[in-house]
């Protein structure tokens, strides 16, 4: 996860303990519904709930918003895909996402540790994203057969 030192300088958490929606929102430059969403989608941002309701972020949970912002966004990661990162690394077996070794006759699947690698470029994220449409035309057309 992202601890503060690597949250954006510009947008530095306040110390205090707890946050309302709004605060984050405004903190982590997040709309208040999708950090909703969010919250529906990834196990590890679950804020508490005051006895009145609103929802209070720790500065754990603030954390958690930063690394998925910067997963989806920066990354290119999928919802799913971020949150099965994030579930790796809360498990803390360091598993590269989507990447996987066969191994033996049985053809069984084990993971494959990588060392971290840079982002990919603005044309790598291009190709990619060009050749997931071909992909997806490609299944579309076998599915009508």
């Amino acid at each position: 996860m992202a601890t503060p030192a690597q949250a954006p300088s510009s947008s530095p958490i306040p110390d205090k303990s707890l946050f309302r929606i709004g605060e984050v929102s405004r903190l982590t430059a997040t709309k208040t519904f999708v950090l909703r969403y969010w919250e529906t989608e990834f196990p590890t941002l679950q804020p508490l709930k005051s006895p009145s309701g609103h929802r209070l972020y720790r500065r754990e949970d603030i954390e958690t918003v930063f690394e998925i912002k910067r997963l989806l966004y920066d990354e290119g990661f999928t919802i799913v895909g971020a949150r099965k990162h994030l579930a790796d690394q809360a498990a803390g077996n360091g598993v590269a996402v989507g990447e996987a070794a066969v191994s033996g006759a049985h053809h069984e699947i084990a993971p494959v540790r990588s060392p971290r690698h840079e982002p990919p470029s603005r044309a790598q994220r291009k190709f990619l994203l060009d050749l997931h449409e071909e992909l997806l035309a490609v299944l579309t057309l076998l599915e009508r057969e």
